[in-house]
């Protein structure tokens, strides 16, 4: 067994601990149990497809984050995806993101994170989880969109499982976000766990915030608010001179045994992003356990990295996979090793541009 295939095994293992937490945690509810088993299925025949890709010189990872819109809401604080300087290219439409997840699931992708933008502008999300009702499928919301029409139709759809945005209480989550949206989040979660619904939140982890979002007490108050799934994101320094705001050396130490200790005592599952990537050998993008797929339909190696030298409107998915710039990125030890900042590929952005500047194929 090679190096990179005992860490994809040891990735694929990681979802299924997670899948089996899941279905520990949905214990109380049938229609949600039934899903976490038909996804843990899901994930042990996919990682066989993987595999068979693999042999074929097509690394498919098991999880993609899918942008589907630049369209936003809000304009919040240190937002990568404003930030971001981007050619001006059309979003896919609603065809050609229908047509993308159908091509991850034929590859055998198992987790597609469904961001934006505010992915609930884009309504044809619902019918892509229709469509693949064995996928688990994130989706990474501000929350000011959801009504009881949308809490019914993510009822309708297991799979489909809204993640809310926040920075911490009202303070941090105003400051960052606007003002009244802490308070008018809490209603949003009320009627979330009224509606028997498997939620998540998703916290943006600063120098200045790391204490009380990594505190027992806070993550207590979101479970007993019903809260199952946490998300917490390391910061990335976008924006110019925000550096301040990264995690310090000792703050990104401590997470690891801060969050074993809140899945030890809380029924939660509590995922770190980008995590303890050292297991895994490095920084897990550009297709090494996932990558990013842009509202405009370009394959780049994570969202912090908006960099592609391929179009899936020029192209099908499975080509994409096998791009230049991604398996230079995979076989870069050196620039995928963990940094302050929490994205590798965003601290060495220099080196990530230099792959791009022969011609490429677009």
């Amino acid at each position: 067994m090679t190096a990179d295939s005992r860490y994809i095994a040891r990735f694929d293992q990681s979802i299924r601990d997670l899948l089996r937490d899941a279905l520990r945690l949905s214990a109380g509810s049938r229609e949600m149990a039934a899903f976490v088993a038909r996804a843990a299925g899901w994930h042990h025949r996919s990682a066989r497809m993987r595999a068979r890709w693999a042999q074929q010189g097509v690394p498919v990872p098991a999880l993609m984050i899918y942008s589907i819109t630049k369209r936003c809401n809000l304009h919040c604080k240190g937002c990568y995806a404003h930030a971001q300087t981007r050619a001006p290219e059309p979003e896919l439409t609603d065809a050609e993101l229908l047509r993308v997840a159908d091509e991850a699931a034929e590859l055998g992708v198992s987790i597609l994170m469904l961001a934006g933008g505010e992915p609930l502008t884009r309504p044809v999300l619902f019918e892509l989880a229709e469509r693949h009702p064995q996928i688990v499928m994130p989706v990474f919301t501000n929350g000011l969109l959801i009504d009881d029409e949308t809490i019914a139709r993510f009822k309708a759809r297991r799979n489909l499982i809204p993640v809310i945005s926040l920075e911490g209480h009202a303070g941090e989550t105003d400051d960052r976000r606007g003002e009244g949206v802490h308070a008018y989040l809490l209603g949003v979660i009320a009627r979330l766990r009224e509606a028997g619904l498997f939620y998540g939140t998703s916290l943006t982890v600063t120098h200045s915030n790391y204490d009380l979002l990594t505190s027992p007490a806070y993550a207590r108050e979101l479970t007993e608010l019903g809260c199952r799934l946490f998300f917490y994101v390391e910061y990335v320094p976008i924006e110019p001179h925000s550096e301040a705001r990264c995690l310090s050396e000792a703050q990104k130490v401590a997470l690891t045994p801060h969050l074993d200790a809140l899945r030890r005592d809380l029924p939660g599952l509590f995922v770190a992003l980008p995590g303890e990537e050292e297991l895994f050998g490095g920084c897990l993008a550009a297709g090494r356990g996932f990558l990013h797929i842009s509202a405009e339909g370009r394959v780049e190696p994570c969202p912090f990295a908006p960099y592609s030298d391929v179009s899936l409107r020029r192209m099908p998915l499975h080509e994409a996979l096998q791009s230049d710039l991604l398996r230079a990125i995979r076989e870069s030890d050196v620039h995928l090793a963990e940094t302050q900042g929490g994205c590798a590929l965003w601290v060495h952005r220099e080196w990530v541009e230099s792959l791009l500047a022969q011609p490429q194929e677009a």
